[in-house]
């Protein structure tokens, strides 16, 4: 199986064996790729290296290396002249974005404010969009969503409970695109907040931190 650009799938595919039956899917099928190896487990996954750099391929890698199911399939990353094959052992690192840490950070490497982290099924609106409150401090929050987010990217969030409503803007610092095992795909994302009302969003973190 070979995953990257069009115009390198000729490239990768030159590099397995010859005679293989061998299934083919471009860096904008990711998706349609996980699902044929979940269900075909192919020997050999062939990964353009710059495919593998981006956030889905970063994701696609993981997801594969995750899954106990998955062990027999041979990750490799070719590189686009063809002049270089690394096997997994060789992956370049490819880890997930920060779960437990923020991206904003002074220079000693600390955190500005401390982070609260917050209780399951917390829910925050990103720009009108459903997302999953992962921790929050009076700076900034980390947030799950189903809905794309980019770095960089303004977001309007409001933080509601049915009893009030606090709104705020921010700035997408860091996101990433993650494939977790059993669930669809979604975006995790760091937000660096630019408005706030530190008072009300102090209380609604207690309020609704994890015990």
């Amino acid at each position: 199986m070979v995953i990257g650009p069009p115009d390198a799938l000729d490239g990768l595919r030159d590099r397995l064996e010859s005679g293989s039956d061998v299934q083919s899917f471009t860096d904008s099928e990711a998706l349609e790729a996980l699902d044929h190896v979940i269900r075909h487990k192919p020997r050999i996954i062939a990964l353009d290296r710059g495919f593998a750099s981006t956030s889905r391929g970063i994701a696609l890698v993981n997801r594969i290396k995750d899954d106990p199911s998955l062990v027999g399939c041979d990750v490799r990353v070719i590189a686009r002249d063809g002049r270089e094959l690394l096997e997994s052992p060789m992956l370049p690192t490819l880890a997930p974005a920060p779960r437990d840490v923020p991206v904003v950070l002074d220079q000693a490497g600390t955190r500005r404010t401390p982070r609260t982290e917050m209780k399951d099924g917390v829910e925050v609106l990103a720009d009108g969009n459903p997302a999953t409150l992962v921790n929050l401090s009076l700076t900034g929050a980390m947030i799950v969503s189903k809905t794309p987010l980019k770095p960089n990217q303004r977001v309007r969030l409001v933080f509601g409970d049915g009893v009030g409503a606090i709104r705020c803007n921010g700035s997408i610092t860091w996101a990433a695109f993650e494939m977790p095992r059993g669930s669809s795909p979604q975006y995790r994302a760091g937000i660096d907040f630019v408005v706030v009302d530190s008072e009300a969003l102090a209380a609604f973190a207690e309020k609704h931190r994890r015990d």
